[in-house]
């Protein structure tokens, strides 16, 4: 029980003062010998010290005075025996006094209610307050958005979610870089920020693009991408895939989704498919086994192609229902003209996804997709978001960047409007006015690898002369020095 206020109990007093003065007047009544009572000590005249808490009863209670015949509320007849308590109290109605004290003050005021019992009220600002599963908002797909691969990327969240008015940002994305197999494995420091993100809340999800082959993005030819598939399948990487699983249980993500080699069915990767379908699937296979395997983990696994038929059916790279929790596609508004009901038609478009996802009992998901060759395309907008909350996705994650974006690319204002008109509020609680919260500006950030998706809205990088060896100098310094270099194997002939 709450403590009670002072005010309440000079009010007590001056109830059990009037109670002894009462009993005095009916002693020199008819009846009564008429007379000095007994002297009132100041203990006599004291309030009645609080009812304990409710618990087991260890001794008689001590005996209270009180008036002959209390005032009772005609909404509450007074039992004749103590009445257990309502099953589910209702805010304002008086309850019947706990079997270890009096009667119950009708002028005394209820407790303050506390936020995180669930049996009081609902507070929307207690976060441990059960979400009414009535409301709409509660059976929407969870979302994020890609914002950047690393620390800003954690911290853009709080602002993305403030800019939609407070909605609940439950997916955080990033990639682990493709340039070498120490990154792969995730290397030191890289993972810490995220797991550190997605262990503040259980209702979080971690998304990590996992590449399956080093030098992912530097235009391998196809001949090489099939010896590498080859040696994969015949499980000379497995020990990379382990070290990842590894480090991500220990920094306690064990259930992180893993978005297992990307895109296969296109060109712009290392890891595609098209090359050896058979080896590259053998390969995931491995992948997966070897990631299973580690003690304490809960990886669920999601194959995710892109939109359409690209270099090759992605059907015909699906690696089998026993080793894929997740069937996601990356969609972009692309190719240049075709309006969102055909991107739903096409061939291995996203209805094909729809029903493929069905027919193998399995979620699915959109862990990339946002505008493009269309520009700001305020119907494909409303088309894509239309789309997800009919089919549910488990997750879907918004490229949040130029051309893509709506937050931090300002290209597309029609688009960013439909979107934050759309998602605005999304928390299952009260929603909140938009705050005006101004996106970043854009300042160019070194990044491990290109940013995801920027092959496609960009021209790949010229191919080095047949006479010149590439220097490898890290995609840091490739970064700032806008390409790679590379060294000419015929100069010490030219200078004799």
């Amino acid at each position: 029980m709450s403590p009670q206020q002072p005010w309440v109990r000079s009010g007590r007093l001056a109830f059990v003062a009037a109670a002894v003065a009462a009993s005095a007047a009916l002693a020199a009544g008819p009846g009564f010998a008429a007379g000095p009572g007994p002297v009132r000590t100041a203990t006599a005249l004291a309030p009645a010290p609080p009812a304990p808490p409710p618990g087991p009863v260890t001794g008689a209670p001590a005996v209270v005075p009180v008036p002959a015949a209390p005032t009772v509320p005609a909404t509450r007849p007074a039992p004749a025996v103590p009445l257990a308590p309502a099953a589910s109290p209702v805010p304002g109605t008086p309850q019947a006094p706990p079997a270890t004290g009096g009667p119950k003050d009708p002028k005394e005021p209820a407790g303050p209610k506390d936020p995180k019992d669930p049996k009081d009220p609902k507070d929307p600002k207690d976060p441990k307050d059960p979400k009414d599963p009535k409301d709409p908002k509660n059976d929407l797909p969870a979302f994020g958005a890609y914002l950047h691969y690393g620390t800003a990327g954690v911290n853009r969240m709080d602002q993305l979610s403030r800019w939609l008015g407070g909605a609940e940002l439950r997916v955080g994305h990033t990639y682990l870089p493709g340039d070498r197999w120490s990154n792969i494995a995730g290397a030191p420091g890289f993972l810490d920020v995220w797991a550190d993100w997605r262990n503040r809340d259980a209702d979080r999800m971690f998304v990590l693009n996992v590449p399956m082959l080093e030098r992912n993005e530097e235009g391998v030819l196809d001949r090489e991408v099939r010896r590498l598939l080859r040696e994969g399948a015949a499980g000379r990487f497995d020990h990379h895939f382990r070290a990842l699983a590894e480090r991500l249980v220990r920094l306690g993500v064990p259930d992180t989704v893993i978005v297992l080699g990307w895109e296969m069915n296109g060109t712009t990767y290392t890891h595609r498919c098209g090359p050896d379908p058979r080896a590259w699937k053998t390969y995931w296979n491995r992948i997966v086994t070897t990631m299973r395997a580690v003690p304490g983990q809960k990886f669920r696994f999601d194959f995710t192609p892109n939109r359409g038929r690209d270099a090759i059916p992605w059907t015909e790279c699906y690696p089998g229902d026993a080793v894929v929790d997740i069937i996601g596609m990356d969609t972009y508004d692309q190719p240049r003209g075709m309006p969102f009901d055909e991107q739903v038609r096409e061939p291995y478009g996203l209805r094909a996804h729809v029903e493929f996802a069905k027919a193998h009992g399995k979620p699915i998901s959109y862990p990339e997709w946002g505008l493009f060759r269309n520009g700001d395309n305020a119907a494909y907008m409303k088309g894509m978001l239309a789309w997800m909350d009919e089919h549910k996705p488990l997750y879907n994650t918004l490229t949040d960047y130029c051309p893509h974006g709506v937050w931090q690319c300002d290209g597309n204002p029609r688009s960013s409007a439909v979107y934050r008109a759309v998602l605005s509020g999304r928390t299952g609680r009260p929603a909140t006015p938009p705050a005006q919260v101004p996106a970043p500006a854009p300042t160019p950030v070194p990044a491990p690898v290109p940013l995801p998706a920027a092959s496609r809205s960009a021209p790949q990088p010229a191919r080095p002369p047949a006479d010149c060896s590439p220097l490898a100098m890290g995609d840091w310094v490739e970064y700032w020095l806008g390409g790679k270099l590379c060294l000419r194997l015929d100069w010490w002939t030219r200078i004799r």
